[in-house]
């Protein structure tokens, strides 16, 4: 076999596979190259899904004609020393514009503040064309032509233009929410221009330009740090939740990431809170020593490596998880802007027409109310007797008075609807409470409590279980064997690769003890911590709590009303159930104006 040394274009173009997947990889590249250069303007152009044409435009500090002939050889870069170990810049490899020009037509304008004059450098398909003068405003213009023309097999596996377009869009919003004091204006003839001002030190005003409006009235603020670790940024109410996770952003030193750990650790902050297929919206920033951190595991540098990943993990959980303790037991405005789509007259008027939904049938006598008098809202009873398998619920807070509903977050109960749903007075609108969901919540929160406030309660096995296991799986498990001994689960090492588990949960009854041992290390081997037995009891716990809670169908005495009220405002979370569903929507006062026309 001959070794023979592979030709600088070809190793240019093998680094563009890996580095320059399509053309959301070059705007990616580009656009942190403009951020490094101090830019606070940055414009994209593109065309045809950015493979036929990708301008990035920016007023940085420019290049000098001998920087511009460097930047377009590989390895070439001002932006680290000899250290990878204290990378401060999104770009630091300088393996990207060679790779787009041994690829596409690649021509780069440049002028630096001092310089009376631009530059100009052009490389086609890997062959290089000598610097020239050329007019040129202060900062670059990166111009890609043609991208994947010099490797057509390449363009096989784009995919459609409206598609190209749509990732490059998303290169942009990402880029945008880490650097709010840039300028982003986004156009071309394959799409509509995106322009996103500079909000400076306003992160959350840069964001809501990004997720919309509605995240600004539906976040959470978020500030923790542990061991030199901090994470800031703002996560959203449980029930403002998404089908997909488009809407969750991530930045490690001010570098969008797309990191599996930082995923998981998110999910499980929103577990009990988010239904199943749904996804949390969310901004998080981790700062942190770029000594404890590795960007330069990935090519397109969108993947990291910790240091300590259970501790960043960690720090995610408690954070999301304090914050929505402390502020997300709200409803999201959401459904209020749903309640009131569904009361304007164009609404009504797209519904099918019938005759018992006619405004001119004849007029019907209307049912029995379950509403009450302001005096009678003061805990009388109204004479309606509960069902027979009504319960009275735990630790009842003593009813309203007539001069406290405007105390209240959630208002004093009016009305019971349709057996199920509470309508609360508030000191600006109203709130519709759904008594299952809410009441569920409560007790999910009162015995979830009560699980880790002590140790499990364990059951001994006749015969314990052994398990084998690799070596390294039982030190990690056999080092957090004191941890599941609160959790009701007794293992401990049984000779070389194995373990034996001696108690259970008593709560789980008859279980998979083996299956869920396996699962604990496999946990532990990924992220080094382990939540699936914790998960296990707290799934069942919401499963118990389901069950009995106040039923739908059960009609409620005011006091009880406003007792569960009272206790909603006093718990964490009460905002959605155990399913994530949300517990109430609250409609204000100037929102009801508006529909009568009032304001």
């Amino acid at each position: 076999m001959t070794i023979r040394q592979l030709s600088e274009t070809l190793i240019n173009q093998i680094a563009a596979g890996e580095v320059i997947e399509r053309p959301a990889s070059a705007a990616k590249e580009l656009i942190e190259n403009a951020i490094d250069a101090g830019s606070t303007r940055i414009e994209i152009a593109t065309a045809g899904g950015g493979k036929t044409l990708l301008r990035v435009t920016d007023n940085g500090s420019g290049m000098s004609p001998d920087d511009l002939t460097l930047a377009v050889r590989r390895h070439c870069t001002s932006k680290i020393s000899d250290s990878l170990e204290d990378v401060r810049t999104l770009g630091f490899r300088g393996e990207a514009l060679p790779s787009i020009g041994s690829v596409a037509k690649l021509t780069i304008q440049s002028r630096t503040a001092a310089a009376s004059e631009g530059s100009e450098i052009s490389i086609f398909g890997g062959r290089l064309a000598p610097v020239r003068p050329t007019p040129a405003n202060r900062g670059t213009v990166v111009e890609v032509r043609d991208l994947f023309f010099a490797t057509p097999a390449r363009l096989k596996f784009m995919k459609s233009e409206k598609a190209e377009a749509a990732a490059i869009t998303e290169v942009v919003r990402r880029m945008a929410i880490a650097f709010p004091a840039v300028r982003f204006v986004l156009s071309g003839p394959d799409r509509s221009t995106l322009e996103l001002p500079a909000t400076g030190d306003d992160r959350l005003a840069r964001i809501a330009q990004v997720l919309g409006k509605d995240f600004r009235d539906n976040a959470i603020e978020i500030d923790a740090e542990r061991e030199g670790v901090r994470l800031t940024g703002f996560a959203g109410v449980p029930t403002f939740n998404r089908g997909n996770s488009l809407q969750q952003f991530a930045f490690v030193n001010g570098r969008p990431v797309q990191d599996k750990l930082i995923w998981s650790a998110l999910r499980g902050a929103y577990a009990e809170t988010v239904p199943s297929g749904r996804y949390p919206v969310a901004v998080l920033d981790i700062a942190i020593d770029p000594a404890l951190v590795d960007v330069n595991v990935h090519p397109a540098k969108s993947d990291v490596r910790f240091r300590d990943p259970g501790l960043v993990r960690g720090l995610i959980i408690g954070a999301i998880r304090e914050a929505l303790t402390r502020e997300g037991d709200r409803a999201a405005t959401t459904g209020a802007a749903g309640l009131m789509r569904a009361f304007r007259p164009e609404a009504a008027r797209q519904q099918a027409w019938s005759p018992s939904t006619s405004p001119y049938r004849p007029f019907e006598t209307p049912p029995i109310s379950n509403g009450f008098s302001d005096m009678q809202q003061a805990g009388l009873d109204m004479g309606i007797r509960p069902s027979a398998r009504a319960e009275p619920i735990p630790s009842m807070v003593p009813p309203a008075t007539d001069a406290e509903p405007q105390r209240h977050p959630l208002g004093a109960a009016r009305a019971q609807v349709h057996e199920n749903y509470i309508v609360a007075q508030t000191e600006d609108g109203l709130v519709i409470v759904d008594q299952h969901a809410a009441h569920e919540r409560l007790v999910f929160e009162a015995m979830r409590n009560a699980l880790h406030s002590r140790p499990v309660p364990a059951q001994a096995l006749l015969i314990p279980e052994i398990v084998d296991l690799p070596e390294d799986d039982c030190d990690r498990l056999v080092a957090h064997a004191e941890a599941f001994a609160r959790l009701g689960l007794g293992i401990e090492r049984f000779g070389p690769g194995a373990v034996a588990i001696r108690e259970t949960p008593a709560m789980l009854g008859e279980m998979d003890a083996v299956g869920l041992v396996r699962q604990l290390a496999d946990e532990l081997a990924e992220w080094d911590t382990a939540n699936g037995l914790a998960s296990r009891l707290d799934y069942l716990a919401a499963t118990m709590a389901c069950h009995g809670s106040v039923r739908s169908g059960r009609r409620m005495r005011p006091e009880e009303m406003n007792a569960l009220l009272r206790q909603m405002e006093a718990t964490p979370g009460s905002g959605q159930c155990n399913h994530g569903r949300p517990t109430y929507i609250e409609l204000k006062l100037a929102d009801i104006e508006r529909l009568f026309g009032r304001s």
